[in-house]
């Protein structure tokens, strides 16, 4: 079932997401496990074509063939688990929430409030499927999915995430005005700076520095800030931020 949220930014601007529905989930799940499947092939034929080739000469001419087995079942567990755990987490911070599947049917993750995902919180959402993958493979994340108002897996509660749609999230456009002035905190602290020595610069320098300063920020208000002289500018950005 596809529901939609609205999610409000200390700017006040608001953004509807739509959340993404069972069945757009399980499809990405289904892409991503198809892709995770055709990668573990791949290594496994590729790790037995070297055994044969070598014919573990070189190995076993170092290691008895008890060390050399486990070492093997230890490197395929780990490259396993790299496979099919590492790999979420890999693409959702590399491609801003989203993984193949996800990217292939439209939908990405984002923190709770429409913040970008985080390594911390796309970490915690794929330790939890790990252990929802293994009782009954994602049966109780069906359930939590069906049950939740914002469409969350127990994943997604772990982690304060949710699956939204990426096409259709729309967004007003913000008016440009005071109140959507957001400072850096370079930034913040260059206007400070500025505030407190002030009144101790020379007249000419107290100018051309207000004026290098303004000019920072003249292009991103709209009327009638920009129509500000440099200091009432800056004072009014400060009192806006």
């Amino acid at each position: 079932m596809d529901r939609t949220i609205a999610v409000r930014t200390p700017e006040s601007i608001a953004f509807d997401y739509e959340l993404a529905g069972l069945g757009s989930r399980f499809l990405a799940v289904f892409v991503d496990l198809l892709i995770q499947v055709i990668c573990a092939l791949a290594l496994i034929w590729a790790l037995t074509a070297i055994a044969i080739r070598s014919n573990g000469h070189a190995i076993k001419s170092t290691f008895s063939d008890r060390t050399v087995e486990s070492l093997a079942i230890a490197i395929l567990v780990i490259l396993g688990f790299l496979i099919f755990f590492g790999y979420f987490i890999i693409f959702e911070r590399a491609w801003n929430g989203q993984t193949p599947g996800k990217r292939l049917v439209g939908i990405r993750v984002v923190r709770d409030g429409g913040f970008a995902i985080d390594f911390t919180s796309s970490l915690v959402r794929n330790l939890v499927r790990v252990l929802e993958a293994a009782l009954g493979f994602y049966a109780i994340s069906a359930v939590s999915t069906l049950l939740s108002s914002e469409n969350k897996r127990l994943g997604d509660f772990a982690a304060g995430t949710i699956v939204v749609r990426d096409s259709r999230i729309t967004a007003p456009v913000a008016p440009r005005s005071e109140s959507a002035i957001r400072l850096t905190p370079q930034e913040r602290a260059l206007i400070d700076r500025f505030l407190e020595r002030r009144e101790s610069l020379a007249a000419a320098q107290r100018q051309a520095l207000a004026s290098q300063i303004a000019t920072i920020f003249r292009a991103r208000v709209g009327e009638p800030l920009a129509s500000l002289g440099d200091e009432a500018l800056i004072e009014r950005i400060v009192s806006a931020s």
